[in-house]
């Protein structure tokens, strides 16, 4: 497949002109015309990118990739190195953000969504969800069952009630929609990092919230989207999952 085309089909497919993002989405680093292999991953770091070249890919594609608006624009030290490493091997790297925490099928948000068996009960469009249980569960059942589907301990605010009903959750670094999920008196709200004022918030706003990583809430959609390529164009995909647990 060539890389214009699979630029185009990306772009398209996770609709990229209807954000307003940190960094730019789509291509990044230009590498060989010809695509047939292609690495996925979270974040393009130095790990990622010995894998995908130990593994002759043609492509890397990445939920964080580079030149976010608040980091230094100098090539300097691990950037220079990682952007060496890429351009020595004719590689390319392909990063979608927003774009991909929110594409209604493969966006991480829709399949955690599918991850926790929550019936998507979102009132307007947005990165932030609002979930239904199919029948209510205890606060600690349903613990067990968001570190068991991502395998790892979650850290728990405790301030909603005993029985939960209704789940808001947005992937990432996005504690600060706390408010959104206030807003929709969800019993719960799950999101990948914390904050020192997200345990004031839980407490006085009745509502419970899961810390559940920034990583792990957002392996799912860059490993949904690489296999969707694959089917679609027949091309080789392998998703690297380089440990994290932030």
């Amino acid at each position: 497949m060539l890389r214009e085309e699979l630029t185009s089909y990306l772009n398209d497919y996770l609709k990229v002109s209807e954000f307003k993002d940190y960094a730019p989405n789509g291509l990044q680093v230009e590498g060989k015309s010809e695509i047939r292999t292609i690495v996925t991953g979270v974040t393009a770091c130095q790990a990622l990118i010995d894998e995908a070249v130990r593994l002759k890919a043609d492509a890397i594609l990445v939920h964080h990739g580079y030149f976010w608006k608040s980091e230094p624009v100098e090539i300097v030290g691990f950037k220079q190195k990682r952007i060496k490493s890429l351009l020595v091997n004719d590689v390319n790297l392909f990063g979608y953000h927003l774009p991909l925490d929110a594409h209604p099928e493969l966006g991480n948000n829709a399949m955690l969504g599918k991850l926790w068996r929550l019936q998507d009960i979102t009132p307007v469009p947005g990165l932030v969800r609002l979930g239904r249980l199919d029948a209510p569960l205890s606060i600690d059942d349903f613990k067990q069952r968001i570190s068991e589907s991502l395998n790892r301990d979650v850290l728990h605010l405790s301030g909603g009630p005993q029985e939960i009903n209704t789940v808001a959750w947005c992937s990432g670094g996005a504690q600060n929609y706390i408010d959104q999920a206030l807003a929709w008196e969800a019993d719960v709200y799950i999101s990948g990092e914390v904050s020192e004022q997200t345990t004031h918030l839980a407490r006085e706003g009745g509502i419970h919230y899961f810390s559940a990583g920034h990583h792990a809430t957002e392996r799912l959609g860059v490993e949904a989207l690489g296999k969707h390529l694959a089917e679609k164009f027949d091309l080789e995909c392998h998703f690297v999952d380089i440990a994290n647990p932030v």
